[in-house]
């Protein structure tokens, strides 16, 4: 019996056990598939800034989530596009990705030619939480948009909620998304990169081919920002994913420049939720470590889109688990352009101002939150692997 037991506690262990360089894995189920990688070095000390200590090892897309991904979510669940998680911008604007066709009932969606492998963008942080609740579910037609990672329960505006302690899908808190980009990896101490290339040296600026993949491919210290990347007739625009430069430590790609990304702040619910890594329209500073924004979650943007995170497992893909992965290679931040205020491609650039194009307002500090932090999903699946093994032990004791 008791070696039993040891066989159980250890199983549990092993699939939080962190580690920094493991095989990147596919995950595929439902109408879903997506690249993971595994953040790990569990424990790591934060930035000067305080940012980026995270408890335990997780799992993050190792890109953005695209068009072809987005509109493949559409597709299954927004038939009448109740919740309004289609924008008419993504059609309308030339940087925008999916056309919707047919009459409210019987939607149906379509990448755009070229625009399949670009992220997705004109999504608020609803969107990107009902995504994570599809996921959560399955990712299949029934699979419901309003619980699972987060309890929205029909809400499209108001303060965004908790995530919930059971979701397996969420959008990383901005611990998660600060260490997964900048985080120098290897040890719990290693430190900090001012960029997500692995480097301390501001990006060359990529420019674009004619179908939009970035100048650059996936090596070397560069990225989309400063409205360089100019293709499809537009003066800077979203550039295909992975063709943007060299990938952080942990292995994910765009993690500044091309869209601006949605994070939890701390999880708790909050008026705000935060933005990291600058898009396509920003200047070098708002890339950096140091620069962070926090804005209403009902804000969808031009430049802002988002990436997933979730629990860290052992399984190499299939049927919802996650391959380990990883491939070597801030405060202020840049007001989206778009579709509240500045127009497709205007916009202002407002470096440390945090406006709202939206009307939504900024808070940045990145705060936002009440009450204490929410621990992060995989440090609450420690916790109950835990009281697993606790009640494990006292079965096989009677």
């Amino acid at each position: 019996m008791r070696k039993k037991l040891m066989r159980y506690i250890f199983a549990a262990c092993c699939l939080f056990a962190g580690s920094a360089h493991c095989q990147a894995g596919v995950v595929t189920f439902g109408s879903f598939s997506a690249e993971f990688v595994t953040v790990g070095d569990p424990g790591n000390t934060s930035d000067t800034n305080g940012y980026g200590a995270v408890a335990a090892a997780f799992q993050i897309m190792k890109y953005e989530v695209t068009n072809a991904q987005y509109a493949a979510f559409l597709n299954s669940v927004a038939k009448t596009n109740t919740y309004s998680l289609y924008h008419t911008k993504m059609g309308t604007s030339l940087r925008g990705g999916i056309n919707r066709n047919g009459l409210s009932g019987a939607f149906s969606y379509a990448v755009k030619p070229n625009m399949g492998n670009k992220p997705v963008n004109f999504v608020s942080w609803f969107d990107a939480a009902r995504y994570s609740n599809w996921l959560h579910n399955g990712a299949t037609s029934s699979a419901s948009t309003e619980f699972g990672a987060y309890t929205l329960l029909g809400a499209t505006g108001g303060n965004a909620v908790a995530v919930n302690a059971s979701a397996t899908y969420f959008l990383p808190t901005e611990n998660q998304w600060c260490k997964a980009a900048y985080y120098k990896g290897g040890s719990i101490t290693a430190g900090y990169w001012d960029y997500a290339t692995q480097s301390n040296v501001n990006p060359t600026i990529v420019t674009a081919t004619s179908k939009g993949d970035g100048s650059a491919g996936n090596t070397g210290n560069f990225a989309n920002f400063n409205n360089r990347a100019d293709w499809n007739g537009l003066d800077g625009n979203v550039t295909t994913v992975g063709t943007n430069g060299r990938a952080s430590y942990y292995g994910t790609h765009d993690m500044i420049g091309n869209v601006w990304e949605w994070n939890d702040l701390t999880g708790v619910s909050s008026p705000y939720r935060g933005i990291r890594g600058g898009g396509w329209n920003s200047i070098a500073a708002s890339l950096s470590a140091a620069n962070r924004q926090s804005y209403n979650p009902t804000s969808n943007i031009n430049d802002f889109g988002f990436r997933l995170a979730s629990l860290y497992t052992s399984t190499d893909s299939g049927d919802g688990g996650i391959g380990g992965g990883n491939d070597n290679g801030g405060d202020g931040g840049t007001g989206g352009s778009g579709d509240g205020g500045g127009g497709d491609g205007g916009g202002s650039n407002n470096d440390g101002g945090g406006s709202n194009n939206d009307g939504g307002g900024s808070n940045n500090d990145g705060g936002g939150g009440t009450g204490g932090e929410v621990p992060e999903p995989t440090s609450m699946a420690i916790f109950a692997l835990g009281s697993l093994g606790i009640a494990l032990r006292s079965r096989f004791r009677k």
